[in-house]
């Protein structure tokens, strides 16, 4: 019993490590983002195309989260920021800093939408369909 509450507490201490040692950093010179697992990826300004906000439709729901994609000039999605964890005035920054133009999309969509649209920007679990 001890040693099952041992490697439980390991796991949730090295868990909220983890957590607390991502961020993300954007300056005029490009994107620095240290993700949960540790690693890091960098994406320079001179790459970044520009920025796409887009309302997006919750699973089975009729309220919408604001979505932030830095887009590079090939077309894939360089980051990504989610309106549950980053809040409107810092999203409205991002194009400023990094200066590139801003998109915003008129209509709020679905996951579905967007993957039909422009796959590259979602991360490689979002772009299959389950109910294919």
């Amino acid at each position: 019993m001890a040693a099952t509450a041992a490697v439980v507490l390991s796991v949730v201490f090295v868990a909220w490590v983890g957590y607390r040692r991502a961020n993300a950093s954007i300056s005029r010179y490009g994107i620095v983002e240290r993700g949960f697992f540790g690693g890091v990826s960098t994406v320079a300004a001179r790459d970044v195309a520009g920025v796409l906000r887009v309302q997006l439709y919750r699973t089975n729901s009729l309220d919408t989260t604001q979505e932030l994609f830095v887009v590079e000039r090939t077309g894939r999605g360089a980051f990504r920021m989610r309106g549950r964890f980053w809040d409107e005035p810092t999203m409205n920054q991002v194009a400023e800093v990094l200066g590139v133009e801003e998109t915003v999309g008129s209509e709020p969509m679905t996951l579905a939408e967007l993957r039909e649209a422009n796959p590259r920007l979602l991360y490689w679990f979002e772009r299959r369909s389950l109910t294919r």
